[in-house]
């Protein structure tokens, strides 16, 4: 049988190239929606298809599961601010991986293209705002920071500072992306399919 942390590291590896392009993408936006809409539809061509799209979900099921069973077992043995972090940001990942999962197969399971605007349409509708601007924000923080609190245990006398760093990278990619979807770069313009997916919307 496979240990849960050689199980979490594998499944954490597959998903972590496919986050670095889901990054990408949302940072593509910066130069318009059109450069977001092109950068996923080149993406899609390999994420998208049959077997690649079993494996990434198998993974991120393996990956939470592992994850939280994990931040169990570990709960009383847990020592220093890091292993905490990496612990408190990794079950925040999960979380966001299992809400964001399931809402995205419902809403192409209900027809629409889960693209920028799917993403973007509850930072424009009050008052889904509240929810969804920290609710972004700390996944991409997040992420950054458990990969960042994972790679410090092998950076010996820098682990404080590769963890810092990467922690700052992800507030501010986290700050930027969530700027975009709100339209605080550029106006967006939600289209009603989306809108109307929101209760009073």
């Amino acid at each position: 049988m496979i240990a849960p942390r050689r199980l979490h590291r594998a499944a954490g590896a597959v998903l972590a190239v496919f986050l670095v392009v889901h990054v990408a993408n949302h940072l593509a936006a910066l130069a318009g929606v059109d450069a977001h809409v092109r950068f996923m539809d080149a993406a899609r061509r390999v994420y998208r298809h049959s077997v690649v799209e079993a494996v990434l979900l198998a993974c991120v099921v393996l990956q939470a599961a592992s994850g939280l069973r994990m931040l169990w077992a570990g709960r009383q043995r847990r020592r220093g601010v890091l292993a905490w972090l990496q612990a408190g940001s990794g079950a925040y990942v999960a979380l966001f991986l299992a809400i964001h999962v399931a809402v995205v197969l419902a809403g192409r399971a209900g027809g629409l293209d889960t693209n920028f605007y799917f993403a973007a349409a509850g930072l424009h509708v009050w008052p889904f705002v509240l929810f969804f601007v920290p609710y972004y924000f700390l996944a991409v923080a997040a992420l950054f920071v458990h990969l960042g609190c994972a790679l410090a245990r092998r950076a010996g006398e820098r682990r404080v500072v590769v963890a810092a760093l990467a922690a700052g990278i992800g507030v501010i990619t986290a700050a930027v992306i969530v700027t975009i979807l709100a339209g605080g770069v550029y106006r967006v313009d939600i289209p009603q399919d989306y809108l109307k997916t929101f209760v009073g919307a």
